[in-house]
């Protein structure tokens, strides 16, 4: 194991290469440039290999070659530079190939600004192509989990062999902070899905299945159940007995974290849920809270609430939901105890 001081989009690169990828295509684009940056030195000393694309829609398809060919591949957006990675994500779903992609989330739609936001929830848990699919969504929450999600995605890529997302933002990706690595990963590059032409066997085709599997409709439908029912994670800090159960992600949590330490100094009961999955989204969270619990308060770093609408979902809206939109500033944990407190005295 290695311990190192980095800044964020360096520390995810870094173990993407310890997690044996093999191959990125990508193209630069703020806030995540760094993320190619250190590819472009490192991937080639580790044995892979590192192309800059002409653009993001280039990129995408190199990574669908390079999975179908058996290889680790992974490519990294933020964005406008996202939202074109979306066909290609579809195909790569459609044919059944694993790939990670990360998206730093950026402010604003179009173009929008550089500033960290969290405005890309919808396309990151709806799946922002076509057709019926989804990715395995990720959202670290500091440097040292973005290191160890990402090995994770690989690993459930290939597993479920489906697109997984890393689901960072500007804040976390541009930060410093201490890390701890895992030691490189030796994985079989000799996977049943690789196209190794005519030597040694079949000659293998890479497509949907829908067009030759003779039920499809329940067999895309068993497969993602099976991710849901498996793959939700969170974190829970003192929600059991809460009046207030604050919901965030990523760098919102973090301050959450926070509010819950000052409001429980303060004798206000606060509870935070954490999704560490965005999709699937940790339901099983929300199950058996206590008797006491008045409201959600969803925390979020966008100009309308995305994350309200799968606690709305998750709790049957048994119990009212709320949300507090901090734009593209992160608020002080004092803001989210305020806005605890004034929901206290409704």
């Amino acid at each position: 194991m290695t311990r190192a001081f980095m800044k964020g989009n360096h520390a995810l690169a870094e173990a993407a290469i310890r997690a044996n990828m093999t191959f990125f295509g990508g193209y630069p684009i703020t806030p995540q440039s760094e993320i190619l940056e250190y590819l472009s030195d490192n991937l080639p000393k580790a044995g892979g290999t590192f192309l800059q694309a002409e653009s993001e829609l280039a990129g995408v398809n190199m990574v669908y070659g390079a999975a179908a060919a058996g290889h680790r591949a992974m490519t990294s957006s933020s964005g406008p530079g996202f939202s074109l990675l979306q066909e290609g994500i579809s195909y790569i779903a459609s044919a059944e190939l694993p790939a990670v992609f990360v998206d730093v989330q950026r402010y604003g739609s179009g173009l929008g600004d550089i500033f960290q936001a969290q405005s890309d929830y919808y396309v990151a848990t709806r799946g922002g192509g076509h057709g019926d699919y989804r990715v395995i969504a990720y959202a670290p929450a500091s440097v040292q989990e973005t290191v160890d999600l990402v090995g994770l995605a690989f690993d459930k890529a290939e597993q479920y062999r489906n697109p997984c997302l890393i689901l960072s933002d500007a804040s976390i990706a541009q930060m410093m902070e201490p890390v701890v690595f895992p030691e490189k990963r030796k994985c079989d590059p000799d996977h049943e899905w690789a196209v190794r032409g005519k030597r040694g066997g079949d000659f293998k085709k890479i497509t949907s299945t829908m067009y030759y599997t003779e039920n499809f409709d329940q067999y895309i439908h068993d497969k993602y159940a099976t991710i849901q029912a498996n793959e939700q994670r969170w974190e829970s800090i003192q929600a059991e007995d809460a009046e207030i159960v604050l919901v965030a992600y990523g760098i919102s949590s973090r301050i959450c974290k926070e509010a819950v330490s000052t409001a429980r100094a303060e004798g206000i009961r606060l509870g935070l849920i954490r999704p560490i999955t965005v999709w699937p989204f940790p339901e099983e969270a929300f199950d058996g809270l206590g008797k006491g619990l008045r409201a959600y308060l969803t925390v979020e770093l966008s100009a309308l609430p995305r994350l309200r609408d799968d606690v709305m979902l998750a709790t049957g809206m048994k119990t009212p939901v709320h949300h507090f939109l901090a734009g593209n500033t992160v608020p002080s944990s004092q803001t989210i105890v305020k806005q605890a407190v004034a929901l206290l005295e409704k």
